[in-house]
């Protein structure tokens, strides 16, 4: 408020009063590399809801997956008289990742972290048995714990939340540990195991479409930062636009191509035309940053690898 222009202010407001322009304020020195950004990511515009799980979409799988895997692990835990069954749905659920092979790691650190951590809940449950005060310390540690491992080792995080969440059940009474173990134990393996089933039984057919779809992007957006290094005097704006579409071309390409490589039942993947199409969108980009840099046409040309190398034989 003390930065605020009150005159301009008043002037807008009483703009707006009188049915006048919605104003447009002036561009703000040191943000434009943010707002080109903000720009760049939403020139597709939002996705509808359709378009994220519709048919083809990169999340359909998941979400099938997902729910598959779930309903199988939550009636096999009801059918095996588990007096928590939503533990095992909870494990089901928090497995998937983009493709198969991630979702099997996961599953593997999953039921690691949570052995382990029922081995940590059955060391430290006398301690908290002691009090209500003690049972609390214990929580928050494990908390602490897993907030800080959890980003960095899904296991180590695993290691934490655990005990953490058996701990909690014990907030409205104290609790057998042996059964709480033990319903811990059954649930993380059943719901483990029928989420990586689910994971091997809804296969992602299109992964390698979604391969196709983003080579053509990238070629789109490669074309058009080369069409911009080819003016004569592209503005500061159209570069960082062009080079910020084109990385997020490639990451978008990396990411298919990574996605489809890790999917067990696929056709042959066009891995030549992925690092081609990756060396030469690179290229492009590299030339784009050094034309940012040196703000002359003739220094990107002295660099002996232009955009319109994309073959990279003088690289």
């Amino acid at each position: 408020p003390g930065d605020a222009d009150a005159a301009q202010l008043r002037a807008w407001a009483a703009g707006l009063r009188g049915a006048g322009a919605v104003p447009r304020p002036a561009r703000i020195a040191g943000i434009d590399d943010e707002l080109l950004g903000i720009e760049a990511e939403l020139a597709d515009g939002t996705p509808s809801l359709w378009r994220r799980l519709g048919p083809g979409s990169p999340l359909l799988p998941v979400a099938l997956r997902t729910f598959v895997g779930c309903a199988l692990a939550g009636y096999a835990s009801l059918a095996l008289g588990i007096g928590r069954p939503y533990w095992a749905l909870v494990t089901a659920a928090s497995l998937y990742q983009a493709n198969v092979t991630l979702t099997w790691n996961r599953g593997v650190q999953r039921v690691v972290g949570n052995l382990a951590g029922v081995l940590v809940f059955a060391a430290v449950v006398p301690l908290a048995h002691l009090s209500s005060v003690a049972l609390v310390l214990c929580c928050m540690a494990f908390s602490f714990g897993a907030e800080a491992l959890i980003t960095r080792n899904y296991w180590l995080g695993s290691l934490c939340v655990t005990p953490m969440a058996l701990l909690v059940t014990e907030f409205a009474r104290f609790q057998e540990p042996g059964e709480l173990i033990t319903d811990r134990v059954v649930d993380t393996l059943v719901g483990a195991l029928l989420g990586v089933v689910a994971a091997v039984a809804v296969t992602n057919r299109r992964a390698g479409d979604h391969i196709e779809k983003a080579l053509g992007r990238v070629a789109a957006a490669r074309e058009a930062a080369e069409r911009t290094l080819a003016s004569a005097t592209p503005g500061p704006a159209a570069l960082e636009t062009a080079r910020r579409s084109l990385a997020a071309a490639l990451v978008d390409l990396r990411s298919a191509a990574d996605t489809a490589a890790g999917e067990w039942w696929q056709r042959a993947l066009p891995e030549d035309r992925v690092v081609a199409a990756e060396r030469s969108g690179h290229r492009t980009l590299a030339a784009t940053v050094r034309r940012q840099a040196l703000g002359s046409p003739a220094a990107v040309e002295d660099t002996g690898d232009t955009a319109g190398d994309p073959s990279g034989a003088r690289g």
